[in-house]
């Protein structure tokens, strides 16, 4: 019976378990998104989280809190140097999960995790992606005004020509040849 079992163990030891979700949790503060399987971005999003939360109050123990999950100094710095101030004032669910479909080896359900704050696609103005309509141009009036013709003489005509001199080209029996070809 599955009753009370609260997380799932990812079919791994503890060990095995707690390095992976390390890794991956410093992987994705790291990178802002990762792909992985459904299974394990859930597991994730439960123990990255709490980190998030910590890591909003700069303190040197939660510092050494959080580097005792993530054991990775360059995620902890980034964690708190770029990551907490931009979700200082979200109350929670700092992650998304996006499934992507099967792989094709296993079949195995995929899925994006990612910070909800640094999405560069969701983020951009949508006010700048104005939807063009098409109308038909059938009904446009056309401008009726005539411009006035000026024109001109044949002195001016022959003053502005241009001379141009032809010359015989004399092309050589391999030339045709080649033209031939």
């Amino acid at each position: 019976m599955r009753h009370r079992k609260s997380f799932n163990h990812l079919g791994r030891t503890a060990s095995h378990r707690k390095a992976m979700l390390s890794n991956m949790a410093s992987s994705l503060i790291l990178h802002k998104r990762i792909t992985t399987t459904v299974a394990k971005a859930k597991a994730l999003r439960g123990y990255v989280e709490p980190l998030i939360t910590k890591s909003k109050e700069d303190t040197t123990h939660s510092r050494r809190v959080v580097f005792s999950y993530l054991t990775d100094k360059y995620a902890v710095t980034e964690l708190f140097r770029n990551i907490a101030p931009k979700i200082a004032d979200r109350p929670g669910g700092y992650t998304r999960i996006i499934k992507l479909g099967k792989r094709l080896g296993d079949n195995a359900e995929m899925a994006m995790i990612e910070l909800v704050d640094f999405n560069e696609l969701l983020l951009t103005d949508k006010s700048k992606k104005t939807k063009s309509t098409r109308r038909r141009r059938g009904g446009a009036k056309k401008n009726t005004e005539t411009k006035p013709v000026v024109e001109a003489t044949n002195d001016d005509l022959v003053e502005d020509a241009v001379v141009v001199e032809e010359k015989v080209a004399v092309t050589t029996k391999e030339e045709k040849k080649t033209e031939d070809k």
